[in-house]
């Protein structure tokens, strides 16, 4: 955001930028983004589309619109369409734009394409807090989604306080995160191996990341969550991008670092809680819809709104491909899996060539 002398709101087209004015301030992004956006936005509204119509009970496009705009010769497609997939392919689309969020906002933090919530343990820590909710306390689903956020948070406070050392480094805060996410990986473990039969096998189902019997408490929930959460990561991207260049030129700008990192921190945090809450830890998605979306776009860093959209669309097609494209249905969260497994290596194998060149 700059001061400008324009009063009246319009939009410019640059050279390649796109500037929205309005009164004395200016936004600006670039058109190529604008665009990428716009395409992944396209791709990911058809994806949901294709979601609508597959299925036992296939459907057309226009007995899917009919449901949808609630006509009276709709009949059971109604039900289909409206009660069964479209909650889940809403919460598909909330859940993979908060990852992607996430994911950009720890990655652009600490200048480290592997950073992401999975990865340095805040996941594990939503996780954690969870488990103890539904195996220990036996408790509703908003003390399990409170759980979350509170296993999170804490998770994310331990991290911080041992990786700080004078500032914070972002190398030392995946390597102190990695090692916390190992030791909650055991704990939760431990917790699962000690609860009951019945309780242990519906929590471990829970915990493979999981969008069936999402129903609309849970999507409209975690939907309107997940939009407040995203205008506050808004509100602090000037920030977030004037990090990017040191904590010397940040606050050369008039950035309060320390305050700034810190709400970016509890926003990411609770961006991974809000999902796990509603639908167990989904993983690699908050890392790999980052770095694809920067490539996508030819950004210089990572930037939280395409990574957002393309979190969107990179869980809902893998909602899809786990629902359809196997012989049996699986959680999405071995999908996400698989898939960001594979880009992890990958990834891996392109940072050690990129250091020995």
């Amino acid at each position: 955001m700059s001061q400008t002398d324009a009063a009246p709101a319009r939009v410019d087209f640059g050279h390649r930028t796109l500037v929205l004015r309005r009164g004395g301030a200016a936004l600006r992004w670039r058109l190529r983004t604008v665009l990428v956006c716009a395409a992944l936005g396209l791709l990911t509204l058809g994806v949901a589309v294709w979601s609508l119509c597959v299925g036992e009970y296939p459907l057309s496009l226009e007995q899917v619109w009919t449901a949808l705009i609630d006509a009276p010769d709709a009949g059971f497609a109604r039900t289909v369409v409206v009660e069964w997939r479209a909650p889940r392919i809403v919460a598909a689309i909330a859940f993979g734009a908060a990852l992607g969020a996430s994911g950009a906002i720890f990655q652009s933090l600490t200048r480290n394409p592997l950073a992401s919530p999975d990865i340095i343990g805040f996941s594990a820590g939503s996780y954690t807090g969870a488990l103890v909710v539904i195996i220990l306390i036996h408790g509703t689903y908003l003390e399990l989604a409170g759980g979350a956020v509170i296993g999170g948070m804490a998770t994310a406070a331990v991290v911080y306080l041992l990786a700080w050392r004078r500032g914070m480094h972002g190398f030392r805060l995946i390597i102190v995160g990695i090692a916390v996410s190992a030791m909650l990986g055991s704990f939760n473990t431990w917790l699962l191996l000690s609860a009951d039969l019945e309780v242990a096998m519906s929590a471990a189902a829970w915990g493979a990341g999981s969008l069936s019997g999402t129903g609309w408490t849970q999507a409209f929930a975690g939907t309107v969550i997940i939009g407040m959460l995203l205008v506050v990561v808004a509100a602090l991207a000037p920030g977030l991008r004037q990090l990017e260049l040191g904590d010397d030129a940040a606050k050369a700008t008039g950035i309060r670092t320390g305050p700034t990192r810190l709400w970016l921190i509890i926003t990411g945090v609770a961006l991974v809680a809000v999902v796990t809450a509603a639908a167990g830890p989904i993983t690699f998605v908050a890392l790999a819809a980052p770095q694809i979306a920067r490539r996508v776009a030819r950004t210089p860093g990572v930037t939280v709104a395409p990574a957002a959209v393309m979190g969107a669309l990179m869980l809902a097609g893998a909602d899809l491909i786990a629902q359809h494209a196997l012989p049996v249905a699986l959680p999405v969260g071995v999908v996400t899996v698989v898939l960001g497994g594979a880009y992890l290596v990958w990834l891996i194998i392109g940072e050690v060539r990129r250091r020995h060149v």
